[in-house]
């Protein structure tokens, strides 16, 4: 047995270093402190096979069955069932080659004009508007449209899709169209729920449901397979986000001074912790990193949406 007395021996110091070593190499491997966590700790994420997705309008036939007609009064509709009987889990996500406008109207019947929906069955709990800032994307716009309307009638949730289209070839301005999209959204409809969803990312699983927490703002695309479904950063909140009308306003809308990309949403997920205690203690929420998946659909860099060099 070797016995330590004196911390200059020479074995007793080597063993230190060699052991201080292995610990660092360990520790930033496995991602620092969280990551030392989940290994030593049982994780709470829940375990979903993603291997095998169903097809994005499964179980859309039923509700065209049990349609009631335009007869029956709304106040003698029961209310929707949490969670929604119709989800199912992961779901197959198509990049190339959306079908046509005309199409997804088609495959659609039950959305109606300026892409609205109702559930026909049932009274809605949730009332959530889309907003989409857009120029020039049209083959993005249609795999959106095609994926996102089955996705969120399956939810059984009251929603409508806005496009938010910049006209013209000057610098792309993503925060202002979501400003003047929010506006005009609330004034068509009193929306609970206000979804900032870009063109490009398309979600994996309908239990990563379109919905506001009351209190807090939330980040659902944090899992992209763009980032290898991790989230890149802690105080990312691009992609998809949601907030009710008061929390907007609360957070002042987006920053209109960013013109090209990147930038608008790391300055709102600085607000939330610059002004934590004036905002009542508002933080940003997020799904389980195995639910919030979604796909990007690969581009090119945008001309007139360079990155933002002081972003």
């Amino acid at each position: 047995m070797v016995y330590c007395g004196r911390v200059l021996d020479s074995p007793c110091t080597l063993a230190l270093l060699v052991g201080f070593q292995f610990a660092f190499v360990l520790y930033f491997s496995l991602g620092g402190f969280r990551g030392l966590v989940s290994v030593l700790v049982h994780s709470t994420e829940p375990e979903i096979d993603y291997s095998r997705p169903h097809d994005v309008y499964t179980n859309l036939t039923s509700l065209l069955l049990h349609h009631p007609g335009p007869s029956v009064p709304e106040q003698q509709l029961r209310d929707c069932i949490l969670p929604s009987p119709l989800l199912v889990g992961p779901v197959s996500v198509h990049l190339s080659s959306p079908p046509s406008l005309e199409k997804i109207k088609e495959k659609n019947p039950l959305v109606t004009l300026g892409g609205h929906y109702r559930p026909p069955d049932c009274e809605p709990r949730h009332h959530t508007a889309i907003v989409v800032p857009y120029r020039n994307r049209q083959t993005h716009l249609r795999a959106l449209l095609y994926h996102l309307h089955p996705f969120l009638q399956r939810q059984q949730v009251h929603y409508g899709i806005y496009i938010v289209h910049q006209s013209g070839n000057s610098t792309f301005n993503r925060a202002k169209l979501l400003n003047v999209g929010v506006r005009e959204a609330l004034k068509e409809e009193d929306w609970s729920c206000i979804f900032l969803h870009d063109v490009d990312l398309l979600p994996e699983n309908d239990h990563n449901t379109y919905t506001c927490h009351p209190q807090y703002p939330t980040h659902l695309s944090i899992a992209m397979d763009k980032f290898r479904y991790r989230l890149p950063y802690s105080q990312y909140f691009g992609g998809v986000s949601a907030v009710t009308p008061e929390q907007y306003l609360k957070m002042n809308g987006f920053p209109n001074q960013y013109w090209g990309w990147g930038g608008e949403d790391d300055d709102i997920a600085a607000r939330h912790r610059r002004d934590q205690v004036r905002l009542s203690g508002m933080k940003i929420m997020r799904p389980p990193l195995a639910i919030g998946h979604y796909k990007m659909i690969k581009h090119k860099g945008d001309q007139g949406n360079e990155q933002n060099p002081r972003r």
